[in-house]
């Protein structure tokens, strides 16, 4: 049986991580390529919906198109620095796509996979069923719309594939004060430090990995000691990158600093004027 996925990624990674896990690019296709070998279905395409800014997802996206996934990066309003864009921009771009492939290849699958706990795509369910083909859902345990049950046959789904054990918890605050030094240090030795550049060095200088460095750039933000925005450089083919800056009226990085702060104060003023 010939089957088309659509995943919902935000939806799925959340509730796995608000159970502990942190959901990978490879965790997610191996589950799904499993699933599939098991029903006996042929996926023709998969096309996976996030807002590829977030910090979690950092690389995520060349990941995916690394494995043939048609990837849609959707901004939405789960973004540190700009809390008032588009809300559930995924659903919508999701939704127009799946109705737009089902009205002009309809002949390309006779079983449509929606991975997501988002009871607002109970109609385009419903949509899809009346069109003739199969559905399916395939959600986190514990976190799936119970409009959506009757879709779903694939109990806890991720559960073989994460392990059984939670990680050790991490603990970003125990190296906030060091993350403040080296973020300064670069500061002071470059016009500007990218977001990528910085991710790297905190995990070299504090031996953490990239998902630890993510969880403590999120923290950082949430409490207001690093601040994000876009930098514009003609020299990159994009015109711009992302950038972290450190909140200088924040009380930790000034003690953190001292003297040196207004050394960085300065260089801040040349990015603006820039």
């Amino acid at each position: 049986m010939k089957a088309i996925a659509f995943i919902d990624y935000e939806n799925i990674w959340t509730g796995l991580f608000e159970q502990g896990y942190e959901l990978t690019p490879e965790i997610l296709m191996e589950s799904i390529q499993l699933y599939a070998k098991q029903n006996d279905y042929v996926l023709s395409a998969i096309y996976l919906y996030a807002n590829f800014d977030r910090e979690e997802f950092w690389r995520a996206q060349t990941s995916f198109e690394k494995i043939h996934v048609y990837t849609r990066h959707v901004y939405g309003k789960n973004n540190f620095a700009s809390t008032g864009l588009r809300r559930n921009a995924a659903d919508v771009e999701l939704i127009l796509e799946a109705q737009e492939i089902l009205l002009t290849r309809t002949a390309t699958f006779d079983m449509f996979l929606l991975l997501t706990g988002d009871g607002d795509f109970l109609p385009l369910l419903r949509k899809v069923r009346a069109w003739g083909k199969d559905v399916k859902v395939i959600g986190v345990k514990g976190s799936m719309h119970h409009e959506l049950q009757a879709f779903s046959d694939s109990g806890d789904f991720f559960g073989e594939f994460l392990p059984q054990e939670r990680p050790q918890e991490y603990e970003p605050e125990k190296d906030l004060e060091q993350a403040i030094y080296i973020i300064a240090q670069l500061q002071l030795s470059m016009t500007y430090i990218a977001s990528t550049k910085a991710r790297l060095a905190l995990s070299d200088h504090l031996g953490v990995t990239i998902s630890q460095v993510k969880e403590l750039i999120r923290y950082a933000l949430r409490e207001g000691i690093l601040l994000e925005q876009e930098y514009a450089d003609s020299s990159l083919k994009i015109g711009k990158t992302k950038v972290y800056l450190l909140n200088l009226d924040h009380s930790m990085v000034q003690a953190v600093l001292g003297s040196a702060i207004e050394e960085i104060r300065k260089r801040y003023e040349k990015l603006r004027t820039h």
